[in-house]
């Protein structure tokens, strides 16, 4: 039967990683210089709060693309623009918040 070892460590730059060497009788793959060390849970709690940090930052554009449509719905609104003629040339489709021009 083949085993395995893994280590999981951060990069000296941050990165998380981990190395599995497989084999009879496998020993744990080296860290490179400068590494820390991480348990496996350490590690899965690292990349989970990465994963939370990603999904916050793209939650955080997409209020922003959304507020970019939204002003630009309006201002076309505002200039005596047809409500259907305004949601196509600015993308906005969210029914929140639009006045009745």
């Amino acid at each position: 039967m083949e085993e395995t070892a893994t280590v999981y460590y951060r990069g000296a730059d941050g990165v998380l990683a981990e190395r599995t060497a497989s084999g009879a009788g496998a020993e744990a793959p080296t860290v490179p210089g400068g590494a820390k060390r991480l348990s496996a849970k350490a590690y899965r709690a690292a990349l989970e709060d990465v994963r939370a940090a990603r999904q916050e930052h793209a939650a955080a554009l997409q209020a922003g693309d959304e507020e970019r449509l939204r002003g630009d719905f309006e201002a076309l609104r505002a200039a005596g623009i047809p409500e259907a003629t305004a949601r196509r040339l600015s993308g906005y489709t969210a029914e929140e918040g639009v006045r009745n021009g």
